[in-house]
């Protein structure tokens, strides 16, 4: 069994890291902004991604970390939103200096090379998502970022397979769930070590 603190467990992504880790046995602890707002999380705690002391106190005694942050909760509020051009650097930051053996992250579809680039309210989000990844590739640690493909659907069923690609981006779709599995299997057993690779639907 494993103990996993999964960032950002509040959103789609984090919701079916946590379910599907849940699932596999092993201990959770769901982090959070609010944990008020999420009462069916039973695990949960607060937390700051970009917090390096709190990072720290969180993982502390686990063996890996998901980052499955936004720090928006929706397309909308993400226009609205007024983004630390750092948020995401100072999030890997505050992960690869906590100590915890393992990192996986959630990448974004528009940093792949020969990705579109995305509309110009969410381009501020794109460039701190792509500082997020230097300060990962600049570090030691052992990290791993996953990235889905744009078209990321709830309503699609889990599959329980994927396929894993390279930095370069693809037409494809994906399930939340079947990301969730990609996520996990790199947590118990890794095959990307300080790399980044998208992940696609098998079929």
């Amino acid at each position: 069994m494993t103990s996993i603190a999964i960032f950002g467990a509040g959103g789609r992504a984090g919701r079916a890291i946590t379910a599907e880790a849940v699932s596999r046995g092993h201990t959770v602890t769901a982090v959070v902004r609010e944990p008020a707002r999420h009462p069916d999380l039973p695990s949960a705690v607060r937390g700051d991604v970009t917090d390096p002391a709190s990072v720290a106190a969180i993982v502390r005694g686990h063996d890996a970390a998901v980052n499955a942050v936004s720090p928006a909760s929706g397309p909308e509020e993400l226009a609205r939103l007024d983004l630390d051009p750092e948020y995401f650097a100072k999030a890997a930051d505050a992960l690869v200096t906590s100590g915890v053996p393992r990192v996986v992250a959630v990448g974004l579809f528009s940093n792949l090379e020969g990705a579109g680039p995305l509309p110009e309210q969410f381009q501020a989000f794109a460039r701190a998502h792509t500082a997020g990844l230097e300060r990962l590739r600049e570090s030691d640690a052992d990290w791993a970022m996953l990235t889905p493909p744009a078209l990321l659907s709830l309503e699609q069923p889990r599959l329980g397979r994927y396929r894993l690609g390279g930095e370069t981006a693809e037409a494809g779709q994906l399930s939340y769930a079947d990301l969730a599995v990609a996520v996990i299997d790199e947590i118990e057993k890794p095959t990307l070590h300080r790399a980044r690779a998208a992940i696609l639907n098998a079929d």
